[in-house]
Protein backbone atom coordinates (compact mmCIF):
# COMPACT_ATOMS: atom_id res chain seq x y z
CA UNK A 1 0.00 0.00 0.00
CA UNK A 2 2.87 2.13 1.02
CA UNK A 3 4.32 1.58 -2.13
CA UNK A 4 1.97 2.18 -4.37
CA UNK A 5 1.14 5.83 -2.55
CA UNK A 6 4.46 6.15 -3.16
CA UNK A 7 4.14 5.88 -6.89
CA UNK A 8 1.33 7.80 -7.05
CA UNK A 9 3.24 10.55 -5.44
CA UNK A 10 6.01 10.30 -7.85
CA UNK A 11 4.00 9.78 -10.78
CA UNK A 12 1.84 13.70 -9.60
CA UNK A 13 5.37 15.20 -8.96
CA UNK A 14 6.49 14.19 -12.85
CA UNK A 15 2.63 15.43 -14.41
CA UNK A 16 2.96 18.66 -12.49
CA UNK A 17 7.10 19.11 -13.40
CA UNK A 18 5.91 18.61 -16.75
CA UNK A 19 2.97 21.24 -16.64
CA UNK A 20 4.80 23.83 -14.90
CA UNK A 21 6.93 24.88 -17.68
CA UNK A 22 4.18 24.95 -19.85
CA UNK A 23 2.58 27.23 -17.60
CA UNK A 24 5.95 29.47 -17.06
CA UNK A 25 6.30 30.12 -20.86
CA UNK A 26 2.81 30.96 -21.40
CA UNK A 27 2.98 33.70 -18.47
CA UNK A 28 6.37 35.01 -19.82
CA UNK A 29 5.22 35.18 -23.29
CA UNK A 30 2.57 37.91 -21.91
CA UNK A 31 2.94 41.28 -20.76
CA UNK A 32 0.23 42.30 -19.21
CA UNK A 33 -0.96 46.02 -18.81
CA UNK A 34 -3.99 46.82 -16.01
CA UNK A 35 -6.28 49.86 -16.78
CA UNK A 36 -7.34 51.46 -14.21
CA UNK A 37 -10.32 53.14 -15.48
CA UNK A 38 -14.17 54.07 -14.44
CA UNK A 39 -16.21 51.46 -16.89
CA UNK A 40 -19.55 51.93 -14.72
CA UNK A 41 -21.55 55.07 -13.35
CA UNK A 42 -21.93 59.07 -14.46
CA UNK A 43 -18.18 59.05 -16.05
CA UNK A 44 -18.32 55.41 -17.80
CA UNK A 45 -17.89 57.06 -20.76
CA UNK A 46 -14.76 58.76 -20.41
CA UNK A 47 -13.47 55.31 -18.99
CA UNK A 48 -14.46 53.22 -22.02
CA UNK A 49 -12.76 55.80 -24.45
CA UNK A 50 -9.29 55.73 -22.53
CA UNK A 51 -9.39 51.96 -22.71
CA UNK A 52 -10.13 51.73 -26.30
CA UNK A 53 -7.40 53.55 -26.99
CA UNK A 54 -5.13 51.71 -24.77
CA UNK A 55 -6.84 48.35 -26.08
CA UNK A 56 -5.91 49.74 -29.67
CA UNK A 57 -2.44 50.22 -29.11
CA UNK A 58 -1.87 46.75 -27.64
CA UNK A 59 -3.76 45.25 -31.15
CA UNK A 60 -0.77 47.63 -33.28
CA UNK A 61 2.09 46.24 -31.25
CA UNK A 62 1.12 42.65 -31.07
CA UNK A 63 0.02 42.47 -34.76
CA UNK A 64 3.91 43.90 -35.23
CA UNK A 65 5.32 41.19 -33.53
CA UNK A 66 4.62 41.97 -30.09
CA UNK A 67 6.60 43.82 -27.73
CA UNK A 68 9.89 42.15 -26.66
CA UNK A 69 8.48 39.46 -28.96
CA UNK A 70 5.20 38.67 -26.00
CA UNK A 71 1.91 40.05 -26.66
CA UNK A 72 0.64 42.42 -24.69
CA UNK A 73 -2.39 41.67 -22.56
CA UNK A 74 -5.05 44.28 -21.59
CA UNK A 75 -6.76 43.77 -18.17
CA UNK A 76 -9.65 46.51 -17.63
CA UNK A 77 -10.08 47.40 -14.27
CA UNK A 78 -13.32 49.13 -13.42
CA UNK A 79 -11.63 51.89 -10.94
CA UNK A 80 -15.84 53.38 -9.95
CA UNK A 81 -13.72 56.60 -9.81
CA UNK A 82 -12.60 55.39 -6.19
CA UNK A 83 -9.03 55.28 -4.80
CA UNK A 84 -9.44 52.46 -3.04
CA UNK A 85 -11.10 50.40 -5.58
CA UNK A 86 -8.64 51.05 -8.18
CA UNK A 87 -6.31 50.10 -5.36
CA UNK A 88 -7.37 46.99 -4.26
CA UNK A 89 -7.86 45.60 -7.70
CA UNK A 90 -4.50 46.69 -8.73
CA UNK A 91 -3.25 44.70 -5.14
CA UNK A 92 -4.78 41.91 -6.46
CA UNK A 93 -3.47 41.77 -9.96
CA UNK A 94 0.13 42.29 -8.59
CA UNK A 95 0.27 39.39 -5.83
CA UNK A 96 -1.88 37.25 -7.96
CA UNK A 97 -0.79 37.44 -11.63
CA UNK A 98 2.61 39.40 -10.90
CA UNK A 99 1.39 42.74 -13.44
CA UNK A 100 3.99 45.19 -13.58
CA UNK A 101 2.59 47.75 -15.67
CA UNK A 102 -0.53 49.62 -14.87
CA UNK A 103 -1.88 52.97 -16.36
CA UNK A 104 -5.64 54.88 -16.58
CA UNK A 105 -6.96 58.31 -17.23
CA UNK A 106 -9.34 59.36 -15.12
CA UNK A 107 -9.55 61.03 -11.39
CA UNK A 108 -6.47 62.42 -10.07
CA UNK A 109 -7.14 61.09 -6.74
CA UNK A 110 -6.96 57.82 -8.16
CA UNK A 111 -4.42 58.55 -9.84
CA UNK A 112 -2.73 59.66 -6.56
CA UNK A 113 -3.62 56.27 -4.83
CA UNK A 114 -2.44 54.11 -8.01
CA UNK A 115 0.76 56.02 -7.47
CA UNK A 116 1.39 55.22 -3.69
CA UNK A 117 0.65 51.52 -4.85
CA UNK A 118 3.49 51.44 -7.59
CA UNK A 119 6.12 52.66 -5.02
CA UNK A 120 4.98 50.66 -2.48
CA UNK A 121 5.37 47.38 -4.78
CA UNK A 122 7.62 48.25 -7.46
CA UNK A 123 5.25 48.69 -10.54
CA UNK A 124 4.77 50.95 -13.05
CA UNK A 125 1.96 53.30 -13.12
CA UNK A 126 1.50 56.02 -16.29
CA UNK A 127 -1.26 58.36 -17.09
CA UNK A 128 -2.72 59.69 -19.57
CA UNK A 129 -5.19 62.23 -18.12
CA UNK A 130 -4.67 62.66 -14.67
CA UNK A 131 -3.16 66.02 -14.58
CA UNK A 132 -2.88 67.21 -10.81
CA UNK A 133 0.33 69.36 -11.32
CA UNK A 134 0.98 67.80 -7.48
CA UNK A 135 1.81 64.42 -9.53
CA UNK A 136 4.87 65.09 -10.80
CA UNK A 137 5.55 67.63 -8.40
CA UNK A 138 5.83 67.69 -4.73
CA UNK A 139 3.82 63.79 -5.00
CA UNK A 140 6.50 62.56 -7.65
CA UNK A 141 7.70 59.25 -7.87
CA UNK A 142 10.36 57.40 -9.18
CA UNK A 143 7.10 54.58 -10.22
CA UNK A 144 5.11 57.34 -11.76
CA UNK A 145 4.74 58.73 -15.09
CA UNK A 146 2.76 61.09 -16.74
CA UNK A 147 2.51 61.44 -20.96
CA UNK A 148 -0.72 64.12 -20.85
CA UNK A 149 0.13 67.71 -19.80
CA UNK A 150 -0.23 68.68 -16.44
CA UNK A 151 -2.41 71.05 -15.36
CA UNK A 152 0.21 73.70 -14.67
CA UNK A 153 0.99 72.61 -18.69
CA UNK A 154 -2.67 72.94 -20.35
CA UNK A 155 -3.78 75.74 -18.11
CA UNK A 156 -0.13 77.80 -19.37
CA UNK A 157 -1.53 77.03 -22.67
CA UNK A 158 -5.37 78.59 -22.45
CA UNK A 159 -4.17 81.81 -20.25
CA UNK A 160 -1.53 82.61 -22.45
CA UNK A 161 -3.95 81.99 -25.56
CA UNK A 162 -6.77 84.30 -23.72
CA UNK A 163 -3.59 86.71 -22.72
CA UNK A 164 -2.92 87.14 -26.27
CA UNK A 165 -6.12 87.80 -27.61
CA UNK A 166 -6.57 90.67 -24.59
CA UNK A 167 -9.33 89.81 -23.04
CA UNK A 168 -9.17 91.99 -19.32
CA UNK A 169 -11.61 90.49 -17.24
CA UNK A 170 -11.77 86.77 -16.63
CA UNK A 171 -14.12 84.23 -14.63
CA UNK A 172 -13.01 81.23 -13.87
CA UNK A 173 -14.92 77.86 -12.74
CA UNK A 174 -13.71 74.38 -11.87
CA UNK A 175 -14.21 70.97 -9.97
CA UNK A 176 -13.32 71.24 -6.39
CA UNK A 177 -10.31 68.59 -5.86
CA UNK A 178 -7.03 68.69 -6.82
CA UNK A 179 -7.24 69.13 -10.31
CA UNK A 180 -9.38 71.59 -10.45
CA UNK A 181 -7.58 74.32 -7.49
CA UNK A 182 -4.16 73.38 -8.99
CA UNK A 183 -5.59 74.03 -12.55
CA UNK A 184 -6.84 77.35 -11.69
CA UNK A 185 -3.82 78.39 -9.42
CA UNK A 186 -1.65 77.73 -12.62
CA UNK A 187 -4.33 79.55 -14.90
CA UNK A 188 -4.16 82.54 -12.80
CA UNK A 189 -0.28 83.18 -12.37
CA UNK A 190 0.18 82.49 -15.80
CA UNK A 191 -2.09 84.94 -17.01
CA UNK A 192 -0.56 87.36 -14.59
CA UNK A 193 2.39 87.11 -16.62
CA UNK A 194 0.92 87.24 -20.27
CA UNK A 195 -1.60 90.05 -19.64
CA UNK A 196 -0.83 91.60 -16.26
CA UNK A 197 -3.77 94.21 -17.15
CA UNK A 198 -6.06 91.01 -17.17
CA UNK A 199 -8.84 90.39 -14.26
CA UNK A 200 -10.05 87.69 -12.45
CA UNK A 201 -13.52 88.67 -12.04
CA UNK A 202 -15.15 85.72 -10.41
CA UNK A 203 -13.28 82.50 -9.27
CA UNK A 204 -15.84 79.37 -8.54
CA UNK A 205 -15.52 75.79 -7.33
CA UNK A 206 -18.13 72.98 -7.43
CA UNK A 207 -18.13 69.55 -6.13
CA UNK A 208 -17.44 66.85 -8.94
CA UNK A 209 -20.48 65.31 -10.53
CA UNK A 210 -22.64 69.02 -9.58
CA UNK A 211 -26.14 68.18 -10.96
CA UNK A 212 -27.61 72.13 -10.56
CA UNK A 213 -25.23 74.54 -11.64
CA UNK A 214 -28.11 77.27 -11.42
CA UNK A 215 -26.56 79.01 -8.46
CA UNK A 216 -22.44 79.09 -10.35
CA UNK A 217 -23.90 80.32 -13.82
CA UNK A 218 -25.80 83.17 -11.82
CA UNK A 219 -22.68 84.23 -10.30
CA UNK A 220 -20.42 84.08 -13.27
CA UNK A 221 -23.03 85.80 -14.93
CA UNK A 222 -23.49 88.73 -11.95
CA UNK A 223 -19.46 89.01 -12.53
CA UNK A 224 -19.68 89.99 -16.43
CA UNK A 225 -16.56 88.66 -17.31
CA UNK A 226 -15.90 89.00 -21.16
CA UNK A 227 -14.75 84.89 -21.36
CA UNK A 228 -14.93 82.06 -18.93
CA UNK A 229 -12.04 79.34 -18.19
CA UNK A 230 -12.52 76.28 -17.14
CA UNK A 231 -11.01 72.67 -16.93
CA UNK A 232 -13.84 70.62 -16.10
CA UNK A 233 -14.31 67.63 -17.80
CA UNK A 234 -17.06 64.61 -18.23
CA UNK A 235 -21.01 65.37 -16.98
CA UNK A 236 -19.67 68.46 -15.17
CA UNK A 237 -18.42 70.27 -18.71
CA UNK A 238 -21.79 69.55 -20.35
CA UNK A 239 -23.97 70.56 -17.15
CA UNK A 240 -21.98 74.10 -16.70
CA UNK A 241 -22.93 74.58 -20.87
CA UNK A 242 -26.63 72.96 -21.04
CA UNK A 243 -27.88 74.93 -18.13
CA UNK A 244 -25.67 78.44 -18.01
CA UNK A 245 -26.27 79.04 -21.75
CA UNK A 246 -29.52 79.22 -21.82
CA UNK A 247 -29.47 81.38 -18.62
CA UNK A 248 -27.67 84.07 -20.42
CA UNK A 249 -24.23 82.85 -20.12
CA UNK A 250 -23.48 83.68 -23.49
CA UNK A 251 -19.34 84.21 -23.34
CA UNK A 252 -16.61 82.54 -25.22
CA UNK A 253 -15.49 79.24 -23.20
CA UNK A 254 -11.54 78.74 -22.92
CA UNK A 255 -11.61 74.90 -21.33
CA UNK A 256 -9.32 71.79 -21.43
CA UNK A 257 -11.35 69.19 -23.40
CA UNK A 258 -13.60 71.34 -25.07
CA UNK A 259 -13.27 69.05 -28.51
CA UNK A 260 -15.15 66.25 -26.73
CA UNK A 261 -17.25 64.82 -29.10
CA UNK A 262 -19.67 63.14 -26.41
CA UNK A 263 -20.44 66.83 -24.89
CA UNK A 264 -20.92 68.77 -28.23
CA UNK A 265 -23.41 65.89 -29.07
CA UNK A 266 -25.18 66.05 -25.57
CA UNK A 267 -25.90 69.59 -25.80
CA UNK A 268 -28.00 69.42 -28.23
CA UNK A 269 -27.10 72.46 -29.77
CA UNK A 270 -23.89 73.48 -31.79
CA UNK A 271 -25.01 77.25 -31.18
CA UNK A 272 -24.43 76.73 -27.92
CA UNK A 273 -20.64 75.61 -28.38
CA UNK A 274 -19.51 77.29 -32.05
CA UNK A 275 -16.30 79.66 -30.87
CA UNK A 276 -15.27 77.65 -27.88
CA UNK A 277 -11.66 77.05 -27.66
CA UNK A 278 -9.02 74.29 -26.11
CA UNK A 279 -5.74 72.84 -26.04
CA UNK A 280 -5.02 69.55 -25.79
CA UNK A 281 -1.73 67.41 -26.39
CA UNK A 282 -3.98 65.29 -28.93
CA UNK A 283 -6.73 66.75 -30.87
CA UNK A 284 -8.42 64.63 -34.23
CA UNK A 285 -7.08 67.39 -36.27
CA UNK A 286 -3.33 68.18 -35.54
CA UNK A 287 -1.98 69.04 -38.94
CA UNK A 288 1.21 66.35 -39.39
CA UNK A 289 1.08 63.76 -41.82
CA UNK A 290 1.86 61.03 -38.63
CA UNK A 291 -1.52 61.97 -37.09
CA UNK A 292 -3.25 61.83 -40.76
CA UNK A 293 -1.96 58.14 -40.80
CA UNK A 294 -2.82 57.11 -37.94
CA UNK A 295 -6.69 58.54 -38.10
CA UNK A 296 -6.73 56.56 -41.51
CA UNK A 297 -6.23 53.73 -40.09
CA UNK A 298 -8.00 53.51 -37.18
CA UNK A 299 -10.71 54.82 -38.73
CA UNK A 300 -10.26 51.81 -41.30
CA UNK A 301 -10.09 49.04 -38.31
CA UNK A 302 -12.30 50.82 -36.25
CA UNK A 303 -15.14 52.36 -37.95
CA UNK A 304 -14.79 55.64 -36.26
CA UNK A 305 -12.83 57.73 -34.85
CA UNK A 306 -9.78 58.31 -32.21
CA UNK A 307 -10.77 61.22 -30.73
CA UNK A 308 -9.65 62.98 -28.12
CA UNK A 309 -9.60 60.66 -25.24
CA UNK A 310 -8.80 57.21 -27.53
CA UNK A 311 -5.56 58.94 -29.17
CA UNK A 312 -4.13 60.32 -25.99
CA UNK A 313 -4.28 56.77 -24.47
CA UNK A 314 -2.95 55.08 -27.78
CA UNK A 315 -0.23 57.28 -27.67
CA UNK A 316 1.12 57.16 -24.24
CA UNK A 317 0.79 53.17 -24.37
CA UNK A 318 2.65 53.15 -27.21
CA UNK A 319 5.48 55.34 -25.87
CA UNK A 320 5.36 52.92 -23.01
CA UNK A 321 5.97 50.17 -25.12
CA UNK A 322 9.12 52.43 -26.77
CA UNK A 323 10.43 52.33 -23.24
CA UNK A 324 10.36 49.07 -22.52
CA UNK A 325 12.08 48.38 -25.75
CA UNK A 326 14.84 50.58 -24.96
CA UNK A 327 15.37 48.90 -21.61
CA UNK A 328 15.20 45.08 -23.60
CA UNK A 329 13.27 43.49 -20.63
CA UNK A 330 10.17 44.35 -18.51
CA UNK A 331 12.33 44.54 -15.01
CA UNK A 332 10.47 47.62 -13.48
CA UNK A 333 14.05 49.31 -12.51
CA UNK A 334 15.10 48.92 -16.20
CA UNK A 335 12.52 50.35 -17.35
CA UNK A 336 12.32 53.40 -15.46
CA UNK A 337 15.62 53.78 -16.75
CA UNK A 338 14.83 53.57 -20.45
CA UNK A 339 11.83 55.63 -20.05
CA UNK A 340 13.77 58.75 -18.18
CA UNK A 341 15.01 61.12 -21.03
CA UNK A 342 13.40 58.82 -24.09
CA UNK A 343 11.35 60.90 -26.81
CA UNK A 344 8.65 59.24 -29.03
CA UNK A 345 8.39 60.81 -32.54
CA UNK A 346 3.94 60.35 -32.59
CA UNK A 347 0.60 61.60 -34.14
CA UNK A 348 1.17 64.57 -31.44
CA UNK A 349 4.60 65.47 -32.45
CA UNK A 350 7.69 65.29 -30.45
CA UNK A 351 7.11 63.64 -26.79
CA UNK A 352 10.08 63.58 -24.13
CA UNK A 353 9.66 62.54 -20.89
CA UNK A 354 11.75 64.39 -18.38
CA UNK A 355 13.64 62.62 -16.06
CA UNK A 356 13.61 64.43 -13.34
CA UNK A 357 9.73 64.58 -12.58
CA UNK A 358 8.35 61.84 -15.15
CA UNK A 359 6.51 64.57 -16.67
CA UNK A 360 6.41 64.38 -20.39
CA UNK A 361 7.35 67.44 -22.77
CA UNK A 362 5.37 68.07 -25.42
CA UNK A 363 3.69 71.26 -27.41
CA UNK A 364 -0.29 71.67 -26.64
CA UNK A 365 -2.65 71.96 -29.70
CA UNK A 366 -5.52 74.76 -29.75
CA UNK A 367 -8.76 73.87 -31.45
CA UNK A 368 -12.05 76.27 -31.75
CA UNK A 369 -15.49 74.89 -32.33
CA UNK A 370 -16.46 75.36 -35.81
CA UNK A 371 -19.58 74.50 -38.08
CA UNK A 372 -18.77 71.99 -40.26
CA UNK A 373 -15.31 69.85 -40.58
CA UNK A 374 -14.72 67.05 -42.19
CA UNK A 375 -15.14 64.21 -39.33
CA UNK A 376 -18.80 64.56 -38.30
CA UNK A 377 -21.91 66.10 -38.95
CA UNK A 378 -22.81 68.35 -35.28
CA UNK A 379 -19.62 71.12 -34.66
CA UNK A 380 -16.79 69.70 -34.33
CA UNK A 381 -12.73 70.90 -33.76
CA UNK A 382 -10.59 72.82 -35.89
CA UNK A 383 -7.15 73.68 -35.47
CA UNK A 384 -5.85 77.25 -34.81
CA UNK A 385 -1.81 76.76 -33.81
CA UNK A 386 -0.20 75.60 -30.93
CA UNK A 387 1.47 76.55 -27.99
CA UNK A 388 5.23 75.52 -27.94
CA UNK A 389 7.07 73.29 -25.63
CA UNK A 390 9.02 75.75 -24.18
CA UNK A 391 5.98 78.38 -23.30
CA UNK A 392 4.08 75.67 -21.28
CA UNK A 393 7.13 74.52 -19.33
CA UNK A 394 7.78 74.48 -15.70
CA UNK A 395 11.19 74.29 -14.62
CA UNK A 396 12.27 71.28 -12.67
CA UNK A 397 13.73 73.27 -9.87
CA UNK A 398 10.04 74.94 -9.47
CA UNK A 399 8.01 71.83 -9.54
CA UNK A 400 9.46 70.78 -6.05
CA UNK A 401 9.93 67.23 -7.19
CA UNK A 402 12.22 65.42 -4.90
CA UNK A 403 12.25 61.46 -6.24
CA UNK A 404 13.63 59.19 -4.62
Amino acid sequence: MKKKLVYSLCFLSMVFMLFVPVFAAAAEDTIKLGVTEPLSGSFKDIGERYLDGVVYAAKVINESGGLLGKKVEVIPLDSELKPDVATRKAQNLILKDGVKFFCGGTGSSVGAAMQQLAEKQNVIMYTYGMAAASMTGVKCSKNFFRTCANTDQQSYALAELIGKKGYKKVAIIAQDYSFGQEALAAFKKKLAQVNPSAKIVAELYHPAGTKDYGPYVSQLIAAKPDVIFTPNWGNDLTLLLKQGRPMGMNQKIFSYYINDEFTIQALGDDKLMIGNMGAEVYTLSIPTKKNEAFVAKFYKDKGYYPTWLRGKAYIATMFWAEAVKKAGTTDVAAVIKAWEGLTYDGPAGLWTMRACDHQAQMPLWYTEIVKKTKYFDHAFEAPIGSASVKSVEVPCAETNCKMQ
